[in-house]
């Protein structure tokens, strides 16, 4: 994958012209051929080759896994990511190469430090990512065969490659005290195949997230993603929503206690109703006894004065009676 696309107008001065394959010195390399304007170059043994150009979809995978890697490196700060231009000297037995990997990881633990003013890269990197080409059958197998074995020997520890095709995509380690790669575990099965960095602790991605790609808001929410990617978001959703169940949960506390307070209130009044209802039936009866016993009083004056009317008519009529019968004693004598 080249920095800069190849433009119709070529600049003064400077060749646009492809030089693949041209014979020239390290040193030649490194002043005239490492930083050209509109081609890039990497150099095998002697020779120039020219990077190729990615198609643009396998670009977006690109983008895609750097994005993921930026997330992870800002979470965990534990190296530094460069990118497309910077380049990295390999001494291998079969000879001498300098590769431009697309993206690459150095971290802090790598004996070479990488220094904000380098250029290129004086060390080895720890991991090594290759935007492939299927342009030419020759940039696949320099990416697929060539690199995979230089990386290996030179002692990359990891080696991924990238394409919009699953079948072109590849996951290399390298095995402590080995000089080859051999396939990273895929684990799971089916869309939930899984690779993890041994490089980068943490570091994973879903194989098929590279085809899809999803968008930013659903990798964070995402358990695979979820411990990397913009964490704090998500844990400041989670406080909020916590936040808000907690006040609906206050708000309904407060709406049932207002009306169990309500309800208590009406269980009041309504007592308070019973009450007065009891004391006017008190009152009620109690009118009703000093009526009864009023009458019972008029009842009883009633009997002694008809009993004193009685016995004042008996005392009339014996003494009635008595004189009635002298006058006939005095009638007959």
């Amino acid at each position: 994958m080249t920095q800069w696309p190849v433009t119709g107008e070529p600049l003064a001065g400077v060749e646009t012209t492809s030089a693949d394959g041209r014979l020239v010195s390290e040193a030649e390399y490194w002043q005239d051929w490492y930083n050209t304007g509109d081609l890039s170059y990497e150099w095998n043994n002697g020779r120039l080759e020219e990077k190729p150009v990615s198609d643009f979809e396998t670009f977006q995978v690109y983008l895609w896994f750097l994005e993921l890697l930026r997330h992870y490196l800002r979470l965990q700060p534990i190296g530094k990511l460069v990118a497309l231009e910077m380049g990295f000297r390999l001494s291998l037995s079969s000879g001498t190469v300098i590769r431009k990997p697309d993206l690459a990881v150095v971290l802090d633990s790598n004996p070479v430090a990488l220094d904000l003013t380098d250029s290129s890269y004086h060390g080895i990197f720890d991991l090594c990512v290759e935007a492939l080409s299927t342009e030419k059958p020759a940039y696949v197998h320099r990416d697929l065969v060539v690199k995979k074995a230089e990386y290996a020997a030179g002692g990359v520890p990891e080696y991924y490659v990238l394409h919009r095709e699953h079948g072109n995509l590849a996951f290399y380690g390298r095995t402590r005290g080995s000089r080859v790669y051999s396939p990273l575990p895929i684990e799971g099965s089916g869309d939930e195949r899984l690779v993890r960095s041994r490089v980068l602790p943490g570091f994973q991605f879903r194989v098929n997230d590279l085809i899809r790609r999803p968008d930013l808001d659903a990798i964070r929410r995402d358990p695979v993603y979820s411990g990397f990617v913009l964490p704090e978001w998500t844990r400041a959703e989670e406080a909020q929503a916590r936040a808000e169940q907690a006040r609906a949960l206050a708000e309904r506390e407060r709406e049932e206690a207002s009306r169990e307070r309500d309800q208590a209130g009406r269980e009041r009044d309504q007592a308070s109703h019973e009450r007065d209802q009891a004391s006017r039936e008190r009152d009620q009866a109690s009118r009703e006894r000093d009526q009864a016993s009023h009458e019972r009083d008029q009842a009883s004056r009633e009997r002694d004065e008809a009993l004193a009317e009685a016995r004042r008519e008996a005392v009339a009529r014996a003494a009635l009676e008595a004189e009635l019968a002298r006058l006939r004693g005095t009638s007959g004598g």
